[in-house]
């Protein structure tokens, strides 16, 4: 095939032209300069071929070669994907850091898996069978948590003519060779490249009716997320954002995490990737890094990549859903996205709309939360991506461009309160401004794989907290001492639910992951607590002696006392919660 070539004409940033239709298509990749910097077409007219590179321009000049590859901007999937750290065009930091140092070279080219490696690899199919997009051809154990399915690329289909036999290839070795409908032989690796852009297909959507569980309360309980639904984390700076989704990702019962830093600061990235490389993963024992994958691309990369760097994650995520593996996506921040995407639309002269944000932003948002889902794939196993973003608004402003638009597309949003954080209340999650619109959907699996009254204690929880936020506009005005006996008991229970329940302390063994059947016990026993309390003062006993036993700090405390396996101990405070009943009505008789 011949080589579409041209030369510079005009650079922008990140942002070259080259003057003619010189025969480039659009979104292909393309190598630009002396040093074969990435780049993608993204503007064709017949006077002017427009590119976004991925890398550094400084040193560019006008005359330089730009050279097609006649192939879009695709990522290399295979086994080695997991526990590695790329940056926003799947080139491998480690590899990089090898050769070149703590910063990545212009036109570095390392390879995204490592081609000398040899895998332990089992066929798993035959000569004579008929193979389509989708069919495992091979099992290899990609690392101690994760067998790596390699599959026959989407839209090829033939029969198998010939087969390795079981043992240790590359990612380049041939394993299987079929022969296609047209006759025409072809090779199949483990190795396999997919276009970022553009979704991989499967075969059926699925309603989503399973939760994603975190062992998080205030997710789990009060707002959960569905396994293949969409979810946005907004804050202002220092809410906990960050800490947020590491929290997600070391609990959450995925079998894959894509980590994507988008934008990040350096020195988290730092964090994220040290803290990964210790977690211990809770399910399996291994480290946590051998189902994760890691993209980093900090504040101070190209911001081409930083664009491209959302595409990369959920192309991965895409890969080992069609292996029938339940992933999620930490999107951290699709703020700084956004940015990138204002400010390569600023150099493209284009008209902007919203704070300077392009008119194509809900488009590309929209394009990007759809990917998630719970799908049956081609090869008829079942697998989700589960995508939770990070949204950075300027100030904690969430009437700002990013966060309206993520609303529209997304059915999880926790808001994340300034007040709280500086409360130190963590996870800072406001109750009143978050929302899930899964709880419908998810009811009859937490009847059936919970308790029947599970939906219903959660929302008995949530009225309390609205009543509370209600009644402390009136303390603001005129004190609590003026308040009805059952408004002061609605404040006390919302206290406990507040400090007992919501907050979860990240640090400490027992509150740090909690299972779904403490969750409903600590439901449960705060509830039946405001029963009895409630009981008592329809008898017109005043609060201030309900008050004067400690039971309401024993509530408060039962996320450290009472361990996860230990759930008989609520039997223990039910009938401590029935004494002091049982003696507050006899003193009182």
């Amino acid at each position: 095939m011949e080589q579409t070539m041209g030369n510079i004409y005009g650079i922008n940033g990140p942002v070259i032209y080259l003057r003619g239709n010189l025969g480039f298509k659009m979104a292909e990749m393309v190598y630009v300069g002396t040093e074969h910097l990435v780049g993608e077409v993204i503007g064709l007219t017949k006077d002017k071929t427009t590119i976004q590179v991925y890398e550094e321009t400084t040193g560019l000049k006008p005359g330089e070669e730009v050279i097609g590859t006649g192939a879009c901007l695709s990522v290399t999937l295979g086994p080695g994907i997991l526990s590695n750290i790329y940056d926003g065009i799947e080139r491998p930091l480690k590899e990089i850091q090898k050769s070149s140092g703590a910063f990545i070279p212009r036109g570095s080219s390392a390879s995204s898996l490592d081609t000398d490696k040899l895998w332990d690899v089992h066929v798993t199919v035959n000569i004579g069978d008929t193979v389509s997009g989708g069919t495992i051809i091979a099992e290899v154990p990609e690392t101690t948590a994760i067998v790596h399915k390699s599959m026959i690329p989407p839209n090829v289909s033939g029969t198998v003519i010939s087969v390795a036999k079981d043992g240790k290839y590359t990612v380049l070795e041939p394993i299987v060779t079929i022969q296609c409908p047209d006759g025409e032989e072809m090779v199949i690796t483990l190795l396999q490249k997919w276009p970022i852009r553009v979704p991989r297909p499967t075969a059926k959507r699925f309603p989503l009716d399973k939760p994603l569980l975190t062992g998080q309360r205030i997710f789990d309980s009060l707002f959960p997320i569905a396994k293949g639904g969409t979810a946005a984390i907004p804050g202002g700076f220092g809410t906990g954002k960050t800490m947020t989704q590491h929290q997600l990702a070391k609990w959450s019962d995925a079998d894959i995490i894509v980590y994507i830093g988008c934008g990040e600061r350096g020195n988290e990235m730092t964090n994220v990737l040290e803290e990964f490389s210790e977690l211990v993963d809770p399910k399996s024992g291994n480290l946590l890094l051998t189902r994760t994958v890691l993209i980093a691309n900090t504040s101070n990369m190209p911001v081409a990549a930083r664009e491209a760097s959302i595409y990369t994650g959920i192309t991965l995520a895409e890969y080992y859903r069609d292996m029938g593996y339940h992933v999620a996506i930490m999107a951290d921040s699709t703020s700084r996205w956004a940015e990138a995407l204002r400010e390569l639309s600023g150099r493209l002269e284009e008209m902007p709309a919203e704070e300077g944000f392009p008119a194509y932003l809900a488009s590309r948002l929209s394009a990007f939360y759809e990917r998630a889902g719970y799908m049956r794939n081609l090869n008829e196993t079942e697998g989700s991506v589960t995508i939770i973003g990070a949204v950075s608004p300027q100030g904690g402003d969430f009437s700002e461009p990013v966060t309206q638009n993520t609303k529209r597309f997304v059915r999880c949003f926790f808001a994340l309160d300034k007040s709280l954080a500086y409360a130190r209340h963590f996870p800072a999650i406001h109750w009143l401004n978050s929302y899930s619109e899964y709880v419908t959907d998810l009811t009859p699996w937490f009847s059936s794989n919970v308790n029947d009254n599970f939906i219903s204690y959660r929302n008995q929880l949530l009225s309390l907290l609205s009543q509370e936020n209600s009644l402390n506009e009136i303390v603001k005005l005129i004190g609590s001492d003026v308040l009805p006996d059952d408004q002061k008991l609605v404040l006390e229970i919302s206290r406990i639910i507040r400090l007992g329940f919501l907050q979860q302390n990240a640090f400490h063994k027992e509150d740090t992951y909690v299972p779904m059947d403490k969750q409903y016990k600590m439901m449960e026993i705060i509830l039946y607590l405001y029963d009895k309390c409630k009981k008592l003062v329809a008898l017109n006993m005043p609060m201030t002696l309900i008050r004067e036993n400690n039971i309401f700090e024993k509530l408060v405390s039962i996320k450290y006392d009472v361990a996860n396996d230990e759930l008989e101990k609520f039997d223990e405070y039910k009938q401590m919660i029935d004494d002091f009943y049982d003696r507050l009505i006899a003193t009182n008789a």
